[in-house]
This record gives C-alpha cells, structure tokens and sequence, in this order.
C-alpha cells in the first residue's frame, strides 16, 4: 500500500477565497508539488538519484569532459592573470561551456536509466 501522489493536498480554509494576492498564490503554490518536484523526491528516497550522478561522474571521467573542462579553467586562469580570477566567474564562464559539450551518448544513457526508474518507481 502505498501513498497516493496523484492527488494534492486539500487546500487550506484560507485559501478559499482567493483575492489573488501574491501571498496566496505563492502559498498555494507551495502546496502542489510538480511531477518534476514529486520524481526528484522518489529519486533522492530510493538512492537511485546518488547512483546517477556516481554514473554521470564516471562516464565523463571516461569520455575526457571532465579533463577537457579542467584544460578550459586553466586556459581562462591563465589568460585573466590568476589573482584576477574568482570561482563563481569561472563556474559563469564554464557551465554552459560544460553543459553544451556533454556527449549525447551520455545524456541518452541518463535519460534511459530515469525512465526506468519510473516504470519501476510506478508513478
């Protein structure tokens, strides 16, 4: 037996009358959760989402992405003088850099092992 996640919680008595204020509106907001917020609350609980980054980890070991972002954030430092440098200008200028460069094969792989999960995890 387990909870039911289709259903949202019953709103509270305040809410009925709804003048549209962004206060209840945001506190409404709060009380339904998204399929996205509902999967990545199953996937922290059951362990898999650990699993999946460990697995992301490896394969951009494998493939060099990670060296290849470690030879960007080098070239950068190198060119901007080290001491003019900070770590959040560097994740600012890398992220999409990091993002955009990972293999689909990857991706595809992630994609595949989420999508597994949630037949088993029968959402």
């Amino acid at each position: 037996m387990r909870a039911s996640v289709n259903r949202p919680p019953t709103p509270d008595a305040d809410e009925d009358d709804d003048d549209g204020d962004a206060h209840t509106q945001h506190h409404h907001h709060h009380q339904q959760l998204t399929l996205q917020e509902i999967i990545n609350i199953k996937l922290i609980e059951s362990g898999e989402k650990e699993k999946l980054k460990e697995l992301l980890r490896e394969r951009l070991i494998d493939c060099g992405w990670r060296d290849e972002m470690k030879a960007l954030c080098r070239a950068f430092t190198m060119k901007k003088g080290r001491n003019n440098v900070t770590v959040d200008e560097l994740i600012h200028v890398i992220t999409p850099k990091g993002r955009s460069s990972v293999p689909d094969a990857i991706k595809a792989e992630l994609l595949q092992r989420i999508r597994s999960f949630l037949m088993t995890a029968a959402l």
